[in-house]
């Protein structure tokens, strides 16, 4: 039922338990096994809109004119309301920083996103035409963005690329994987710093798929310290997810045509973990 309606299977349980789901005209178990020729009907009811407020939360600012802002997203800050996640996230604080943020309100300025408990920069344009200018340079791959990631255990190489078509996964509607069919996607990646039994790497995007760091690093089986969907979780850390982080971003001003590079330090959480892997 989820692959069919491409809907989240937590909307499809929901949906059977509410007696809305029948197979061949009669009230079926989420578990019934189905054969050739069943008929299955099923009525989800849509999610009611998204209302976004703004919220006066903090800001980690690092550059602002009258055309871009660039902030520093903490670890365990949403990027964006979604369903599940409707306020506490960065576009919340940005509509409060600006409430004139061009764009969708959902995704009020935003040129890329970070996963939730991805730290480091991210780019918002605070005009319509920054946002044009900006969303074009992200598509043809002019704006630069670098990663600090602490992984399990050393690559052998110390540096190479990952490629790999990256889709969502048909048995975890929440995981992405490699796959047939999925998007290309390739990082680039060099040895920074080897630890004990792991490494801090640095990671380059050639392109911007969802989640494509953890899925390339779990893939290469080198999996993000402390990421619950691609690794496992480590009850040493302080870290709220995976130990990765946005360090560096280079693009040109959208007016200007300046070349700007922002560099920003891994949270503190970061900083720990990785002492206590040198140890």
């Amino acid at each position: 039922m989820a692959r069919v309606s491409g809907l989240p299977r937590s909307r499809v349980a929901a949906a059977h338990h509410a007696g809305r789901v029948r197979v061949n005209d009669a009230a079926a178990k989420p578990s019934l096994p189905l054969h050739c020729g069943d008929l299955v009907e099923y009525d989800i009811t849509p999610r009611e809109p998204l209302v976004v407020q703004a919220e006066d939360l903090p800001l980690d600012v690092v550059y602002e004119d009258e055309d871009l802002l660039v902030v520093n997203k903490p670890a365990g800050m949403v990027t964006h309301p979604a369903h599940g996640a409707t306020d506490g996230t960065l576009v919340n604080a940005l509509l409060a920083h600006v409430p004139s943020l061009p764009g969708e309100r959902i995704r009020a300025g935003l040129i890329h996103r970070l996963d939730r408990d991805t730290s480091g920069l991210i780019a918002v344009a605070k005009t319509a035409a920054a946002l044009t200018t900006l969303g074009r340079a992200m598509n043809k791959r002019y704006i630069t963005r670098e990663y600090l990631a602490l992984v399990r255990g050393i690559p052998r190489d110390a540096e190479g690329t990952i490629e790999g078509a990256i889709g969502r996964d048909p048995q975890n509607r929440l995981r992405f994987a490699i796959r047939a069919g999925g998007k290309p996607a390739v990082t680039h990646y060099k040895v920074r710093e080897r630890l004990h039994s792991a490494a801090e790497l640095e990671l380059r995007l050639e392109t911007g798929r969802t989640h494509q760091i953890r899925v390339h690093l779990s893939a290469i089986g080198h999996p993000a310290i402390n990421d619950p969907l691609y690794g496992r979780t480590d009850p040493r850390f302080t870290l709220p997810g995976q130990a990765l982080h946005a360090w560096k971003l280079e693009l040109k001003h959208p007016r200007t045509k300046k070349r700007l590079l922002f560099e920003v330090a891994p949270p503190v959480e970061y900083a720990a973990a990785k002492e206590l892997l040198r140890a």
